[in-house]
């Protein structure tokens, strides 16, 4: 009996690091789905930083639908347990702080993106800010909500628009914060 118990253990134990060792070595999902343009030429790259932790892990990327209700993902998904600070990517003012559905959200009109200005949304949120203020890049705005989520792991929502259309919001992101894996020095001559 004992001995079953050995082998019994011994295989789970196994067969964990064998699905951890999978999962670590998996290449991250795109940040992009196949066929999606990798940038919006419509869209500044003003961005100033990430909305959750300096390079967070997109666990959905954008997705856009082929007509205006199809299916897709009209944002982009991004690992963050609940509690941790959201930041605005950019200058603008709050233009939604609270919730809808039950879940919190806040929307930020980005300064100087035209008219209608961009607007950047994120959500599940606890609003550290009100309607009407003004944000500067990095400020934190709120925290990431311990419910109303439709990610299957802790995740904020980030998405962004100008007027009725979707937009990728990755596309705010200058290519030196998009940059995955480590930084490299190199010779000035």
């Amino acid at each position: 009996m004992r001995a079953k118990r050995c082998v019994r253990a011994c295989a789970r134990l196994i067969l964990l690091v064998i699905v951890t060792a999978t999962a670590l070595l998996a290449p991250p999902p795109p940040l992009f789905a196949a066929g999606a343009p990798l940038a919006d030429a419509t869209v500044p790259a003003i961005g100033r930083t990430w909305p959750v932790g300096p390079r967070p892990r997109v666990l959905r990327g954008w997705e856009p639908p082929a007509t205006a209700y199809g299916p897709g993902h009209r944002g982009v998904d991004l690992a963050a347990p609940a509690g941790t600070p959201v930041r605005a990517v950019a200058a603008g003012r709050i233009s939604f702080a609270g919730r809808v559905a039950g879940k919190g959200v806040v929307s930020v009109d980005l300064t100087g993106t035209g008219d209608p200005p961009l607007r950047a949304t994120y959500e599940p949120v606890s609003a550290a800010v009100e309607e009407g203020e003004e944000v500067e890049p990095g400020e934190v705005i709120g925290t990431v909500d311990a419910s109303g989520s439709h990610c299957t792991a802790p995740c904020v929502h980030w998405g962004l628009r100008r007027g009725e259309t979707y937009v990728n919001p990755l596309s705010l992101l200058p290519p030196w914060l998009l940059r995955t894996g480590p930084s490299r020095l190199l010779p000035l001559a």
